[in-house]
């Protein structure tokens, strides 16, 4: 299958290197310096491209999303930072009839941790005398804090039914890939829930298991939503 990668920064060139693994040949590369007004996205582009993997800016993401559905592309969305037009970005894809696959990470392992949180906060919240924290770290150059992943994560406790508040903080340092925590505190003890990156891979691995995924496929989807269903 042919690929396009939309934003050719560390991730960018990362899906780049693993790309063939998965059955995918990379024939477009899209960055500042050929797309820095949206001028890449054009139909004779992107002819005969199965699947776009976007990974650029929160800036640029919402406007990348709907040119690739108005040019009938189907997409894997790994920028953060964008969400609070998620139901704009829906509307492009259902009207186009695209398929779009969209995630504030693309971690296998945290859509495992995301399953164990939602049912922690689940169990928490019969206890009264817990409070919660969420807490996040990630390297120096990530424009967005908190996470995207830190915020859902927050608001599967929330879905899951824990009602108190949760004191939700990041730290921004060095060349640390990811880590996420959720804890529980009172004065008895501690519980702490923790998932630590060790590098990009296993983000980069993620979005092109779902690039491969969503090829020839309609509708808008949470990775979360079909890790399940990935090969």
């Amino acid at each position: 299958m042919n690929l396009a990668i939309v934003g050719y920064g560390k991730m960018g060139r990362l899906i780049d290197q693993l790309a063939r693994e998965y059955g995918f040949d990379v024939k477009l590369r899209l960055d500042i310096d050929n797309n820095a007004n949206f001028e890449g996205l054009t139909k004779e582009n992107f002819r005969g491209i199965d699947a776009a993997v976007e990974f650029s800016t929160p800036a640029s993401a919402p406007e990348n999303i709907k040119r690739l559905a108005a040019l009938g592309v189907n997409s894997v969305i790994g920028t953060t930072g964008w969400f609070g037009e998620i139901e704009r970005a829906r509307k492009a894809v259902e009207r186009a009839g695209t398929g779009l696959v969209w995630s504030p990470n693309f971690s296998v392992g945290v859509s495992m941790f995301s399953q164990i949180v939602a049912e922690a906060a689940r169990l928490m919240a019969r206890q009264p005398e817990y409070g919660a924290w969420a807490w996040e770290i990630h390297h120096a150059t990530k424009k967005d804090a908190p996470s995207g992943t830190l915020l859902a994560l927050v608001e599967r406790m929330k879905q899951s039914g824990y009602g108190k508040p949760i004191d939700a903080s990041s730290s921004r340092a060095g060349a640390h890939p990811g880590t996420h925590e959720i804890g529980f505190d009172s004065a008895a003890d501690t519980i702490t829930i923790r998932h630590t990156a060790r590098s990009r891979e296993g983000f980069a691995r993620g979005a092109l298991r779902a690039a491969r995924w969503v090829a020839g496929k309609k509708g808008f989807f949470d990775f979360r939503e079909i890790v399940n269903e990935l090969e």
